[in-house]
């Protein structure tokens, strides 16, 4: 009875696999229909910096499925809530990060420095992320779920996917559940992930809608990235390699901007070229065991 459960979990989770798979790559097909518009709307020029904000948001936020997933192991979130938390999660993360995007193109219009700063940034945030091989996220230290449960009571289980409840193990009034814990450290984190993925695509462009567009794709195909490829998390350990090369890369660009101008197409070969090498990489050199 046990190897039956086994192998119907096993067959249920190969199905969730492929239909996410699908999903992602219908999320790509909408981002390559939508630069094909942007192509006869505005222009092969702006069209590549589309395509080339994409690619390189896209990869940027692949780093983010490795958090979303130690947040999850960390909460013990159920498979069957996942879905709802990072469908409120990659909400909140749209309409944080419009804000941040018409800020930074603001502060740069009005203050040019602010781009050679947000260029050092990037430089340091690449070698950091190089050095430490991933960004590090401990959700328990998390000061938003310090502030939550100090203004809230939380219920010790998960409630049905809900993120309140009345009333409580016979006790009155409203209660957060943990999943509202595990929503707000998706949330905080993403803060943190935009520190480094908006002034990238600055550096691309300064078109406000095709920065905003690059991002929209990029997280809302996030989601069935996540169930499609969590399971390969470990496969593709030089991946932060590739990514931390490139954040140095786009930092260096950005301070050398008044100096050397890049064309958009060789950048977009750059990402995808470091891109590439790091996938083939990880799939080719062999992990050694720890024996």
């Amino acid at each position: 009875m046990l190897l039956l459960d086994l192998r119907v979990s096993h067959r249920r989770g190969r199905v969730r696999s492929r239909e996410a798979l699908l999903r992602s790559g219908l999320w790509l097909a909408l981002a390559a229909a939508f630069a094909v518009l942007v192509f006869f709307w505005q222009g092969r020029q702006v069209a590549l910096e589309f395509v080339a904000g994409y690619v390189l948001e896209l990869s940027l936020s692949v780093d983010n499925l490795f958090i979303f997933l130690v947040i999850f192991r960390y909460f013990a979130v159920p498979e069957e809530y996942q879905h709802r938390v990072l469908f409120w999660g990659i909400l909140g993360a749209l309409l944080m990060r419009a804000s941040f995007i018409l800020a930074g193109i603001g502060l740069i219009q009005r203050f040019h420095w602010i781009f050679y700063l947000l260029g050092a940034l990037l430089v340091y945030s690449g070698i950091r992320l190089g050095f430490t091989g991933e960004h590090k996220v401990d959700p328990a230290r998390n000061p938003v779920v310090k502030t939550i449960r100090r203004l809230i009571p939380v219920t010790d289980t998960y409630q049905a996917g809900r993120f309140f409840v009345r009333g409580w193990q016979g006790n009155s009034g409203l209660y957060a559940t943990p999943l509202l814990v595990v929503l707000a450290v998706i949330e905080t984190t993403d803060v943190l992930f935009a520190v480094d993925s908006i002034p990238a695509v600055l550096a691309i462009t300064l078109n406000a809608f095709i920065v905003y567009a690059s991002n929209v794709f990029a997280i809302l195909g996030l989601r069935s990235l996540f169930f499609a490829i969590s399971g390969l998390m470990k496969v593709f350990r030089f991946l932060h390699t590739g990514l931390a090369l490139i954040l140095i890369l786009m930092g260096l660009k950005m301070i050398a901007a008044d100096y050397f101008k890049v064309p958009t197409l060789a950048m977009l070969a750059v990402v995808a070229g470091v891109l590439a090498v790091s996938v083939l990489a990880s799939l080719l050199v062999p992990i050694k065991s720890a024996g």
